[in-house]
């Protein structure tokens, strides 16, 4: 039990920091500015809140059932074949997460970096290496995650403040937005913009690998302001600089950012190529959460001792999701919609366990 016990509390928080931070931190300006223009910020944070939601549920489940992930409580509280389906619909949700991750990081950078090389191969070397790193044990897992947290997080947030020596305040008013979107067109913008914190789901694994599993709540807090400040610090840098209507005309609005971006006295005068390099460590990080999870839950499924062996089976059947997108507006739109509808995952499942624990009196072992 000593190694099954071995995650601390700041470990879990660092894990679910590297795991948010991480694809989605490029187009993230777009999806708040057409949700919401110059009051991108404000959504930003809003949407921080509503996806804490599904932390908060999932840190109470954890601590409810200590010694259990999702797939297995779900089980006891809901039944054998009923918590099966659950079990299936959250392994099926984050292979698709993990692929369509892989297959933005291969667009970013056969534009961005290596137009030469064939999206194909950025898209597999990315799967292969997350592949590789989820034949270790959680206690690894947790290990790998702290030591890439500082590398992603300080980086990212240095070159997001030298950002904005260059902000023109008038940018950002009013900070509510003009109100040309529309509710509905808000409302979409925040469940799109939430969705982009869904690979902290992981947490339903950690949490059982903690040494004091009680102080889940207090990782996810911390996780989330940390996480959730820099996406809304990110999201405030860009708007000032470009303003709202130029940002609808980029793809992706923190790379230009970072172009725009220096350090003092010009010892770089552009940031992208480190920013790049600290965002291809934030993508990697995030596809090992999301692919550990979903061959951690696959093997808790089946009740398999070790997972590894589901590693490589995986890697062609996420390589082949990941190419189904003809292109990369097609990649976005699948993206979207898969993560819309994994709220139902991240939020509405969680939720209907918890109120099923309560009413049934269902609680795990205490540790």
């Amino acid at each position: 039990m000593a190694e099954a016990r071995s995650i601390t509390t700041i470990q879990a928080a660092a894990i679910l920091i590297s795991t948010i931070i991480g694809v989605g931190v490029l187009p993230l300006p777009l999806f708040a500015v057409h949700a919401a223009e110059s009051g991108a910020p404000l959504i930003t944070f809003i949407s921080a809140l509503v996806a804490m939601v599904s932390l908060v549920l999932v840190s109470v489940l954890g601590m409810r059932f200590p010694s259990q992930t999702i797939s297995q409580y779900s089980e006891t509280i809901i039944g054998k074949w009923p918590g099966r389906v659950g079990s299936i619909m959250v392994i099926a949700s984050f292979a698709i997460l993990t692929s369509m991750a892989a297959r933005e990081f291969g667009e970013v950078v056969i534009t961005a970096v290596l137009p030469r090389t064939p999206l194909e191969v950025t898209v597999m070397v990315m799967l292969l290496l997350a592949a590789i790193a989820t034949r270790n044990n959680i206690t690894t897992f947790a290990y790998i995650h702290f030591f890439y947290f500082p590398f992603i997080l300080v980086p990212a947030l240095l070159i997001t403040v030298l950002a904005l020596k260059n902000a023109d305040t008038i940018n950002l008013l009013p900070i509510w937005g003009n109100g040309n979107i529309g509710i509905k067109g808000t409302v979409y913008g925040i469940l799109t913009i939430a969705s982009l914190f869904q690979s902290a789901f992981v947490l339903t694994i950690v949490i059982p690998a903690m040494r004091r599993p009680n102080r889940a709540l207090q990782a996810s807090i911390w996780s989330m302001v940390i996480s959730g400040g820099l996406y809304v610090t990110i999201v405030l840098a860009t708007v000032s600089v470009f303003g709202s209507e130029e940002i609808k005309n980029l793809l992706w609005p923190t790379l230009e950012l970072a172009k725009a971006t220096s350090l003092p006295a010009n010892v770089l005068e552009r940031l992208d190529a480190a920013f790049l390099a600290v965002w291809v460590t934030a993508v990697f990080t995030t596809l090992f959460s999301t692919y550990f999870l979903t061959v951690t839950e696959l093997g808790n499924l089946f009740h398999f001792k070790d997972h590894r062996m589901l590693s490589f089976f995986l890697l062609p059947i996420l390589f082949l999701m990941a190419m189904l997108p003809q292109n990369i507006l097609q990649m976005y739109t699948v993206s979207r919609f898969s993560g819309l509808t994994r709220h139902c995952i991240t939020i509405g499942y969680p939720a209907f366990l918890l109120i099923i624990a309560w009413v049934r009196g269902k609680r795990g072992d205490r540790t």
